[in-house]
C-alpha cells in the first residue's frame, strides 16, 4: 500500500512538470540537451512548488496562489508588454477571489439534500 501511495505521488509530479514547465516539450537529438531541458523544467517545477507551498493560506474570500497562477503572473510581468504592471496582480485577485466564491457555491449546493 505504500509502495502504491509513493508511486502516485511521483505520478503527480511528472504530470505537473507535464503541464506547468513542459518537461515533455523536448525536440533534442543528444543526451546533453536531453538533460539540459530536464533539469531546467525540474528546476523550474521546484521554485514553483516553493512559491506555492511558501504562501500563507487562504481565508474565504481568496484561495492562496497556486502554481498555475503563479506562472501565469511570471509570465504576464515577464513575456507580455501590453498590460500596466498595477493591472497584473489586480487581475489575479480578481480571479483568485471569484474562484473561492465559485468554491464556496459549489460547496454549499452538494451538502444541500
Amino acid at each position: 500500500m505504500r509502495i502504491a501511495g509513493i508511486r502516485w505521488t511521483i505520478e503527480e509530479s511528472f504530470q505537473a512538470a507535464k503541464g506547468q514547465v513542459g518537461l515533455d516539450h523536448y525536440q533534442v537529438r543528444s543526451w546533453d540537451g536531453w538533460y539540459r531541458h530536464i533539469t531546467l523544467a525540474m528546476l523550474a517545477l521546484a521554485f514553483l512548488a516553493v512559491l506555492a507551498a511558501s504562501q500563507p493560506d487562504g481565508d474565504e474570500a481568496h484561495l492562496p496562489l497556486t502554481m498555475p497562477e503563479i506562472r501565469r503572473l511570471l509570465a504576464a510581468l515577464t513575456l507580455t508588454r501590453h498590460r500596466r504592471i498595477e493591472e497584473i496582480p489586480h487581475w489575479s485577485h480578481w480571479r483568485r477571489r471569484h474562484q473561492a466564491t465559485a468554491r464556496r457555491c459549489h460547496y454549499q449546493r452538494r451538502s444541500q439534500p
